[in-house]
């Protein structure tokens, strides 16, 4: 394997993670969390835009992984490929963020963690359809929809819980 093929698959398994044998889409999701707290931590003034400019890089690059995730894992959505709960879970902490006017506090980022799996499990329209998009894009832009879904979900009942 090239060091570019090795940098892919460092990228599209979040460091190994989604290689879990139990839940690898879950344990991925915690490159997602590191990946936003530390980023909210390093720059707590710019989290939003870092959330951004993370998200959208990596959704890209991980949509034009097409060919490379065909010849890798010979599945059409394979569990090793978690990039896309990486950045479903920093479009989840968008949107908290905006609707919220706030960053996360820990109990929003532990909301957001578990409301991204549920919406990611469930698959609510239009998230199955957009799974149906060929390659990459499949993969990646229906865990996308279920950020939105999992941010709005954590603003709506934060409040009630005490957050």
């Amino acid at each position: 394997m090239s060091i570019v093929d090795r940098i892919r698959w460092l990228l599209i398994t979040s460091f190994g993670l989604g290689c879990s044998p139990w839940a690898p889409g879950t344990v991925g999701t915690l490159g997602g969390v590191v990946l936003g707290v530390t980023l909210q931590w390093a720059m707590p003034e710019q989290a939003m835009l870092a959330w951004s400019i993370a998200a959208a890089v990596l959704f890209v690059f991980g949509c034009l992984q097409s060919e490379f995730v065909a010849r890798t894992f010979p599945k059409e959505d394979p569990g090793h490929f978690v990039l896309d709960e990486v950045v479903g879970y920093l479009v989840t902490l968008l949107v908290y963020s905006l609707l919220a006017g706030k960053l996360p506090t820990p109990l929003a980022h532990a909301g957001a963690f578990f409301a991204f799996r549920a919406f990611d499990v469930l698959k609510l329209q239009p998230c199955r359809k957009l799974e149906d998009l060929p390659g990459a894009w499949g993969i990646m832009a229906d865990d996308q929809m279920a950020g939105i879904y999992a941010g709005a979900a954590v603003w709506l009942a934060l409040p009630l819980v005490g957050g």
